[in-house]
């Protein structure tokens, strides 16, 4: 993006992206989920971070999910989210100087 104007499509995408982000309780799960050691987390860890209700958890996570920015699998009775890395890079080149 900065050093070329983006595309259309491409606005489009990110928007979104940034739109999921914009919420600070989803940005902090990101956060959480992406500094994780071993590359994943449990919901179960995740929603001893914050004064929310599970529910509330469960719909920020969901939009994470739905945005592409994290992925998940359930084991057993608990939900397991990583963050793609291919989404980590993808971020990091809309501010990439070249």
């Amino acid at each position: 993006m900065l050093s070329e104007p983006i595309a259309p499509d491409d606005a489009v995408d990110y928007a979104q992206v940034f739109k999921a982000l914009s919420d600070p309780v989803r940005l902090r799960l990101f956060s959480l989920i992406a500094s994780r050691d071993g590359g994943e987390v449990c919901v179960c860890e995740l929603t001893k971070q914050f004064e929310v209700t599970g529910p509330t958890i469960s719909h920020h996570l969901k939009v994470l999910r739905e945005t592409g920015l994290v992925g998940s699998q359930r084991r057993g009775t608990w939900v397991y989210y990583w963050v793609y890395p291919q989404t980590l890079t993808r971020l990091g080149r809309v501010f990439s100087p070249a």
